[in-house]
């Protein structure tokens, strides 16, 4: 078999002749990213053949140039019967991304909001107990005697055991002369045990929040009796090598192998955080008793490996919206195996728990009646509209190029990434900054909507997007069909190739940004209001995290209302999972919620069309939405 050698890390494996190099890599435990699902369309898996030969199936999407270097596209290179050498361009445990720091986004939210002391009540609870001694002729077993110490403090029926606990209960009652620590939950009647621990462990009561994003999973470790964070940590979501957005995942998923090897994927990537969170603090995982999980309808699904097909197929129903109580080894998190995880409820196809938990952390979670607007911007747009009278919410596919997808020199918010843009007014050319202020190598979403926005200011671009040719600027190439603007020459880029930005990559963006604001108006429209009727706008998600307010108006992604209407919540999913795992009060509160949106399909929507198309300009076709921003462009 031939030897396939990948670089950096010389990490050899052998495989078949004629194996998929893709294959070979995730064999070698590498990651490389494939935001098409594997299909080669999106040229983003990159590789270069260092020596041998390769079989490289090229769809148009790599140029003579680049073929001679020896770039490859990994996901249509199969081995040939030889050996090869791969260096690996870029891969996802070498990126640094800008992630939401989750203590600063706890300050984003305010506190009466969050659970209090009082409220504090975890799906699964600790109570320390003195089972009595075993008495000659009394006719008790010891799963008798804990049932009548269990049943003294709590008024229930019965007690129900695992099997794996009752094989080692003689053990565990004599190991401190009858002085144990249950871990229970109440289901009905029924006193649920999923651990017991000997001697005192009341205050030794840990829980895990995990917010499972498209993009990044974020996990907190939280000491439960106070509700105090310990640690928190956000990684990039493993299953991106096989697709960028939802929707390439669950074609991915098609098959059964492939949506084991996705739910093997969140799984290892979830796992491996609280494992090193654990380690780091000293915490056997095994002794966290809660976790409360929050994501999109399909990363749910994909978790538990539902089959996800019909989320996308008319007429759109999942298999689930509200999750039943499964244990952490039904759902395969290395926790107690026998506690039980929450899932936070879904409510559509594309309004999912990542927003059920999200509007817990505004004010639609209160009983105020003024008309707030909750927008999640990522892969998906989410949105909930309403106040204590009614709740709407709907979900619209922005695409990935808030995320640098479909953006020929974009990238996530990594180090190296170009994060802020400005344009001289004269002279059109750029300045910029990357995150971690290292040479760049390529261009996020908001260095993208920085860049817009400034060429748009200066009429360096038209209200369609298009690069004005006849404006003297030496950073703009309109040589070629479809016009670029440089933003930084080769020898200012770590990779000595230029970074620019195409009318193409620019229509990409608008399209993305009209598919935000037309949902926007659909849901206003639907209740007969306008944004002037907004008492607060909530911005949640990562990347809503760090957009700049002014240049965002600018370009027509969110309206033109005054500064203090909008509310950043950063990662309003984990901070709402992290309520979920405290308090009883607010897993009701969500559920409650979860109930009352009514779900808009905007597919089917009358006037959603007409209401993209009308926002495919910068900012809009409609001056009388952005009068402020019209004033400043003329």
């Amino acid at each position: 078999m031939p030897v396939v050698t990948f670089k950096p890390n010389g990490i050899l494996v052998n495989v078949p002749n004629n194996s998929s190099l893709l294959n070979a890599a995730k064999l070698a435990g590498i990651s490389v990213e494939t935001p098409c699902g594997g299909n080669g369309v999106c040229g983003r898996c990159l590789v270069k053949i260092e020596a041998g030969k390769v079989d490289f199936f090229n769809n148009g999407i790599l140029s003579d140039e680049m073929l001679n270097e020896g770039l490859v596209l990994i996901c249509k290179t199969k081995v040939l019967d030889e050996p090869v050498s791969v260096q690996i361009i870029a891969h996802l445990e070498t990126e640094r991304g800008k992630f939401s720091v989750m203590a600063e986004d706890m300050m984003l939210i305010s506190k009466a909001l969050l659970p209090s002391n009082s409220q504090i009540e975890p799906i699964v609870k600790k109570l320390f107990l003195k089972v009595p001694a075993p008495n000659m002729g009394d006719g008790l077993a010891d799963l008798d005697r804990l049932r009548k110490a269990v049943l003294v403090p709590i008024n229930a029926q019965d007690i129900e055991i695992a099997f794996s606990l009752l094989k080692n209960l003689p053990e565990v009652l004599r190991e401190a002369n009858g002085e144990v620590t249950i871990n229970y939950f109440e289901k009905g009647n029924i006193v649920s045990i999923v651990d017991i621990e000997a001697n005192d462990k009341t205050q030794e009561q840990y829980g895990v929040a995990i917010d499972i994003g498209t993009t990044t999973i974020a996990v907190l470790l939280v000491s439960l009796p106070k509700g105090d964070i310990i640690a928190s940590k956000t990684s990039y979501n493993a299953q991106i090598e096989c697709g960028l957005d939802v929707i390439s995942r669950i074609n991915y998923a098609s098959k059964p192998q492939r949506l084991e090897e996705l739910r093997t994927k969140v799984l290892e990537t979830i796992n491996g955080i609280i494992g090193e969170l654990s380690a780091d603090n000293g915490i056997d995982m095994l002794s966290i008793y809660n976790a409360s999980i929050a994501g999109n309808t399909t990363m749910v699904h994909l978790l538990l490996g539902i089959v996800p097909q019909y989320i996308r197929l008319e007429p759109y129903t999942p298999a689930v919206f509200k999750v039943p109580l499964f244990t952490a080894n039904e759902v395969g998190l290395d926790i107690c195996p026998n506690t039980c995880v929450f899932i936070a409820p879904s409510v559509g196809s594309y309004v999912g728990a990542d927003i059920t938990s999200g509007i817990l952390c505004t004010s639609l979670a209160t009983n105020s009646s003024e008309v707030c607007l909750f927008i999640d911007i990522g892969t998906n747009g989410e949105l909930v509209l309403g106040n204590d009278d009614f709740l709407l919410g709907c979900a619209c596919s922005a695409g990935p190029a808030f995320e640098g997808g479909g953006i020929e020199n974009g990238m996530r918010a990594s180090l190296g990434a170009i994060e802020r843009v400005e344009i001289d007014k004269e002279t059109g050319e750029a300045t910029f900054s990357t995150i971690g202020n290292v040479p760049p190598i390529g261009i996020c979403g908001s260095g993208m909507i920085s860049l817009i926005a400034g060429l748009f200011s200066t009429g360096r671009i038209d209200a369609g997007g298009k690069l004005n040719r006849a404006k003297p600027c030496t950073a703009i190439d309109a040589n070629a069909k479809n016009a670029k603007y440089i933003i930084a020459s080769a020898e200012l880029c770590k990779n000595n190739k230029a970074i620019y930005i195409t009318e193409a990559d620019i229509d990409n963006l608008i399209r993305a940004k009209a598919a935000i604001f037309s949902a926007c108006r659909v849901l206003l429209h639907n209740v007969n209001m306008d944004f002037s009727d907004l008492s607060r706008l909530y911005i949640a998600g990562g990347f809503g995290r760090y957009l700049d307010i002014e240049k965002s108006k600018t370009i027509g992604l969110i309206p033109d209302l005054s500064a203090e209407k909008f509310i950043f919540i950063g990662n309003s999913s984990i901070i709402g999972a992290y309520m979920t795992l405290l308090s009883k009060t607010h897993r009701e509160k969500q559920q409650e919620l979860a109930q009352k949106i009514t779900y808009i399909d905007l597919s089917t929507e009358a006037g959603y069309m007409d209401q993209y198309t009308a926002a495919l300009f910068l900012p809009h076709t409609d001056f009388n939405l952005f009068k402020n921003i019209h004033k400043e462009t003329n």
